[in-house]
């Protein structure tokens, strides 16, 4: 057994627009965690394929990019996100960065690239994790599994305030049209499917506010971690 094994692990798993990023970044911060957003990863690589020209087809060179891609976060900000020493935080949080993301999860070569560079992220003194797979897949040890979830409607709402906030324009009746594309096609694919673990607690978010959740989450931390 890997000695990192025995470190803590809470999984923030959900769809997008579920809360699970904000979440996470709280209980992280809260316990004193180091925190992984499965999600930036895959939308950095997705990013970095179009700089570098890839056809998605081309499944052996998107891997290879994964493997040797530098990605550094946070050293702008707690936000930040660069490849290969270029800033690109604003980038992965668009429409595109979030699209190319999904096509990216569903190619497996993709997915074993970026398995290692995750599990890194398992670190003293603990780790909130979130994304599509953590509590299934990467992290099905982890001491307590959450699964946040909300209507799709309620979802797209909060991401066009989001991107509004941002300052990246938006329409969101595409939004909503997208969300629920994405929905479909990271629950169908065969390579770790969006869905609950079978031991994770779910919560519906859609009547609940930010603060109503991170109560519950902590709660439930505190609980499993005791």
């Amino acid at each position: 057994m890997r000695a990192t094994a025995k470190v803590p692990v809470v999984t923030i798993d959900g769809p997008s627009g579920s809360g699970k990023g904000a979440v996470a970044a709280i209980l992280a911060k809260q316990l004193g965690f180091s925190l992984l957003d499965s999600g930036a990863l895959y939308r950095v690589l997705g990013i970095a394929t179009l700089k570098a020209n890839l056809e998605l087809e081309n499944h052996e060179a998107i891997r290879d990019l994964a493997h040797n891609m530098q990605v550094e976060f946070g050293r702008f900000g707690a936000d930040s996100v660069e490849l290969n020493g270029e800033d690109i935080s604003l980038e992965i949080r668009t429409d595109i960065g979030s699209d190319q993301a999904s096509k990216i999860g569903a190619i497996p070569a993709a997915r074993e690239a970026l398995f290692q560079r995750q599990l890194d992220f398992r670190q003293a003194p603990g780790l909130v994790a979130d994304g599509r797979d953590m509590g299934t897949v990467v992290f099905p040890d982890a001491q307590l599994k959450i699964y946040l979830t909300a209507s799709p409607e309620e979802r797209a709402q909060r991401r066009y305030k989001q991107l509004i906030g941002k300052g990246i324009g938006a329409i969101l009746v595409d939004l909503l049209r997208e969300l629920k594309a994405r929905d479909q096609r990271d629950s169908e694919r065969e390579i770790s499917p969006l869905k609950p673990a079978a031991d994770a607690l779910v919560i519906d978010t859609t009547s609940l506010s930010l603060e109503q959740v991170v109560e519950k989450v902590v709660r439930l931390a505190a609980q499993a971690l005791a």
